[in-house]
């Protein structure tokens, strides 16, 4: 049987390690000969013989401070929109009765548009000074927030969500100016300035797109609005704050947000184009004055299916409209020949699919003392009836 030799294998490792050592003091010794040779003949950098080559932790490059000068179309948008757009704070009487001061009740946001004859004019949502004994506006500075200025409310509108104040104009600097919503873009930017929660966090910058130029938007039973759609953060405060395009211009103002979960992105802004004529009325009137039918209405979707023909004798074709309830007596509607039952389904030859539909042609296209044309259905048979417009009492 056949065996290892363990001393043969101590022999071949002696004169394996005696040859290496050897080589290794020759080859020592030939680089410490030629290294100088090479180095004054520039084949090798001086620092290396020197043993002054770069370490790791020299090897990674020097550190700099960089500025970088952002300036483009959302930044200067933001330069020339900002200082316009204030805190708006709701106070109320306070409840204690061994107190005088009113109570801070809730904040929102505002848009100086108008310095005049020594006083500047604020729109805002109406539900953000809705119930106030007494308003401030905020104008905020530079690394502080300013002291609140008492406000007086000219006027608001509950159905439009809009509401005017006026303020001396002393510590005013920055007046925005409106763009037109009506050539608005999906897709354009867009840029939200408010408080959101509060005035700790006054201007705040949200950005965004466009999502769609006009979405109609029911806002309870009886009413809708026409809104600019945007994804474009907009949060509790923002509340009458600017939506403001790539020029600067304010395009819409900010009112609606839908807050559910597993929903994000959709804000929603009173376009300026619709805001415009409320806040002239508001201004000279105090009120929105509106032309009036003098009809109680209710749409024809929410009736009961089986009237569609028992009661109304509707065609099989008439799904949309809106039905008479009741007439006014001395109304324009009741001097127009309008009866209970009508239903009516378009205006001037404008389609007319629900009562909030009605409401909105009624009030964003026409004007006290005009004359309507009003297409409708009376007992299975399509008529047409012109009515004169007068202002509700």
């Amino acid at each position: 049987m056949g065996y290892y030799d363990h001393s043969d294998r101590i022999r071949r490792g002696v004169v394996i390690f005696i040859t290496a050592l050897v080589s290794a003091v020759i080859g020592g010794m030939v680089v410490l000969t030629v290294s100088p040779v090479l180095v004054r003949a520039g084949v090798l950098p001086e620092q290396f013989f020197l043993g002054k080559g770069p370490s790791l932790a020299e090897e990674k490059g020097a550190e700099k401070t960089v500025s970088v000068n952002v300036d483009n179309d959302i930044t200067r948008a933001v330069e020339k929109v900002r200082p316009a757009v204030v805190g708006v704070i709701n106070y109320t009487q306070n409840r204690d009765p061994f107190s005088q001061e009113p109570e801070q009740q809730g904040t929102g946001s505002g848009i100086i548009f108008r310095k005049e004859d020594g006083k500047a004019l604020v729109v805002t949502n109406y539900h953000v000074i809705k119930g106030a004994s007494k308003v401030g506006v905020v104008i905020p500075k530079k690394n502080n927030e300013g002291k609140p200025v008492e406000a007086e409310v000219l006027g608001g509108d509950e159905a439009t969500d809009l509401a005017v104040l006026q303020m001396p104009d002393d510590k005013v600097d920055t007046v925005a100016e409106f763009g037109n919503s009506d050539k608005l873009k999906a897709g354009e930017p867009a840029i939200a300035i408010g408080n959101p929660l509060g005035l700790e966090f006054s201007q705040s910058v949200t950005t965004g797109v466009i999502s769609s130029p006009q979405r109609n938007f029911r806002i309870s039973d009886t009413m809708s609005m026409d809104v600019i759609q945007t994804d474009a953060a907009i949060n509790p405060g923002n509340s009458g704050g600017a939506l403001v395009n790539a020029a600067g211009q304010v395009i819409g103002i900010n009112s609606l947000k839908i807050a559910q979960q597993g929903i994000e992105g959709l804000g929603f802004a009173i376009p300026a184009n619709d805001a415009k004529p409320i806040i002239n009325d508001l201004i000279r009137y105090g009120e929105v004055r509106r032309p009036y039918l003098g009809i109680g209405l209710e749409d024809l979707e929410a009736v009961p299916r089986q009237a569609w023909e028992s009661e109304l004798n509707l065609p099989d074709n008439v799904t949309k409209g809106s039905v008479v309830l009741e007439v006014v007596p001395g109304s324009g509607a009741d001097k127009g020949g309008l009866e209970a039952r009508d239903v009516i389904v378009a205006l001037d030859d404008q389609k007319i699919r629900s009562s909030s539909e009605l409401r909105s042609y009624l009030w964003k296209e026409k004007e006290i003392g005009e004359s309507i044309k009003i297409t409708l259905y009376r007992d299975g048979k399509k008529l047409t009836k012109t009515v004169e417009l007068t202002e509700a009492d």
